[in-house]
């Protein structure tokens, strides 16, 4: 109990020695918008969808007072004032109503350092709405702490947030992102690690807790997706080693020391290995499906010595065909994008549910992102086999994380912009030409939220309809016994 005082005595001295934690603002020149008056979340030029929740921002300037912020739309006039610009969400959804398709204009006036100051942006609202649901794992964002997370769902129409896992039910164990199957809400898996711990899967409703691991494989499954028909799941098998790093500027590098593939079959209980993309001499890890589920995309590279070559380490992207009659894996195996030909490295490709577009990251080296500052989004059209980069929405710091909207219209990712330390989910329209919209961060009912929370935001999954599922449901799954899972013939 002493220790646990001391523990949290030094936390609040440290909290309080942080820029932001005693009153003042911590922003650095990358963190606010833009233009005479500076707002952060930085709202302005963006595109969003209509059932979006408020865009609350604040007025981040030294000495700004007396704002005003007027929001027209049609013969529809709102103003605000004050430097935190807050909306009510009723107020929000009625002058959202009908307004899909125009732009709202927004003019400003405040004084910064007792003169006048104005300026003016646009926002446009969409035709296309997006998934109503969000479930992120709140994390810090480093290697300290890592019982104490939880995997949460939020709903992005206004600012209700459930619980679905959290580590006060799961006696403290650590626990693994929500992924959605085909961004479908009835349709999902989660981890919880340790002794008791199992994988979640929510078909329908059911939740069902299994061991998703057999006599052969290197590890319990670690990254991997759901098949579309909701029979298997395609997954990777991983040794994962962490390692600090001794050059200046780099921190942090988490690798794979040995990884192969698998299918599990969930009507059958049973691990189909395949031996031609389990090989000893390849990296193979972050499977997914296309979106019909007749192929599987994932990364591969050549077995080295890590850490010691980690520098080394370049995953290609490559695709195989997959049989959802039997859930195996073809042997031909074509490259997508090359790594030693493109330069850098893939990880976490995603398809798109109308099957058009497939996203993925390319870092310099190494399959972790998170602190890889130069990591960013590419985007292959899978119809004209076109790959490019998104250099139009890359932030400072790493991009990553990514999943789709069910429509495929809009994909939210993780990124480290502005702050360097945490992960928060931007969103991104897509058009039906592969064009995208400037990024915006999911909208808190406070304009400081981000400001002082000290939480990452880890592997941002939309879902067109809610999970129903409640810490209560992870503490009863917690509790009971993992169905087993036996190798194929």
């Amino acid at each position: 109990m002493r220790n646990r005082v001391s523990y949290i005595i030094l936390a609040v001295l440290a909290c309080l020695a942080l820029p932001g934690c005693g009153g003042r603002d911590y922003f650095t020149a990358t963190d606010g918008s833009e233009g005479p008056l500076v707002i952060y979340p930085d709202y302005k030029d963006v595109t969003i969808p209509a059932n979006i929740a408020p865009l609350n921002f604040r007025y981040a300037m030294a000495d700004v007072r007396r704002a005003r912020t007027t929001f027209t739309l049609g013969d529809k006039s709102v103003t605000l004032r004050g430097t935190e610009a807050e909306w009510r969400l009723g107020a929000w959804k009625a002058f959202l109503a009908g307004a899909a398709g125009q732009t709202i204009s927004v003019r400003a006036e405040a004084l910064v350092g007792g003169e006048p100051v104005s300026d003016q942006w646009s926002i446009y609202v969409s035709e296309d709405a997006m998934d109503g649901w969000l479930t992120y794992r709140l994390i810090e964002p480093s290697y300290q702490m890592f019982n104490e997370i939880s995997i949460r769902e939020r709903c992005v129409e206004n600012f209700d947030e459930t619980v679905i896992c959290d580590h006060d039910h799961t006696d403290n164990a650590c626990m693994n992102c929500h992924v959605h199957g085909q961004s479908r809400g009835d349709y999902s898996l989660y981890y919880i690690r340790g002794p008791k711990g199992g994988s979640i899967l929510n078909q329908n409703g059911k939740l069902r807790k299994l061991t998703l691991n057999a006599e052969g494989m290197l590890s319990g499954t670690v990254y991997g997706e759901l098949h579309p028909d909701g029979r298997f799941g395609v997954f990777s098998t991983n040794i994962i080693l962490p390692s600090f790093h001794t050059l200046a500027g780099k921190r942090m590098e988490v690798y794979d020391s040995a990884s192969d593939l698998t299918v599990a079959d969930f009507e059958n209980n049973k691990m189909i290995n395949v031996p031609h993309v389990a090989r000893p001499d390849k990296f193979e890890t972050f499977p997914c499906f296309s979106a019909d589920g007749k192929s599987v995309y994932y990364c591969v590279a050549d077995t080295l010595p890590v850490p010691q070559r980690i520098m080394e380490v370049k995953y290609d992207l490559v695709r195989a065909d997959f049989d959802p009659a039997t859930g195996r894996i073809g042997e031909q195996v074509d490259t997508v994008w090359s790594a030693h030909a493109d330069g850098g490295s893939v990880c976490h490709p995603k398809a798109s549910p109308d099957g058009r577009w497939l996203l993925f990251s390319v870092a310099d080296y190494g399959t972790f992102p998170l602190f890889h500052p130069e990591c960013m989004l590419y985007l292959a059209d899978l119809a004209s086999g076109e790959i490019r980069p998104l250099d139009e929405i890359k932030g400072d710091k790493s991009d990553s994380y990514h999943s789709w909207s069910s429509n495929s219209r809009w994909f939210v990712f993780a990124s480290k912009r502005g702050d360097g330390q945490y992960g928060k989910p931007y969103f991104c329209h897509l058009d039906a030409d592969g064009r995208t919209t400037k990024p915006f961060v999911l909208p808190q009912k406070s304009a400081r939220f981000y400001t002082y929370n000290l939480k990452s935001f880890n592997v941002p999954d939309l879902g067109n309809a809610s999970t129903g599922m409640t810490v209560r449901d992870a503490a009863r799954m917690f509790k009971m016994a993992s169905e087993p899972f036996t190798q194929a013939e």
